[in-house]
């Protein structure tokens, strides 16, 4: 019952914005052609983003149990690319902003929010997010 509550408190404080910034620069990567490898993190962001309560950002081959592209060594140089140009300044970011919540004392379950995203944020390619809610299972496509 407080899940729900705390993502449409998260959605109203910020969330909503935060998320769609994430799917604009996931649309502007995608536009870009060079940046499609990084279009699937952001979006994937912005939907941990939008709704983080309740979720976790996982490892698609831990999920799956099989490597793909995102997952493998193609991944991996993404990943490196993305942490280098902006994964490690975005997560400073999202550090900063879980200090000034945690220091409110009521805001601190948006600072733990914040701090869920910082991994993702810094790694985002080979990534998930899927629901915690038992019985759960995400469209995953086959092939």
């Amino acid at each position: 019952m407080l899940r729900p509550i705390l993502n449409i408190l998260w959605l109203l404080f910020g969330g909503f914005q935060m998320a769609m910034g994430w799917w604009v620069a996931a649309l502007v990567f995608a536009i870009s052609i060079i940046g499609i490898p990084w279009a699937r993190g952001a979006f994937n962001i912005g939907l941990y983003t939008l709704w983080p309560f309740g979720s976790e950002a996982v490892r698609r081959d831990n999920f799956t149990g099989e490597e793909d592209i995102g997952t493998g060594p193609l991944g991996f140089i993404g990943n490196v690319i993305w942490f280098a140009v902006a994964g490690w300044w975005l997560a400073i970011g999202h550090l900063l902003v879980a200090f000034f919540w945690a220091i409110t004392i009521i805001g601190l379950p948006f600072a733990y929010a914040h701090l869920k995203l910082v991994p993702i944020t810094l790694f985002p390619i080979g990534m998930m997010v899927v629901s915690r809610e038992p019985g759960f299972r995400p469209y995953m496509p086959r092939g």
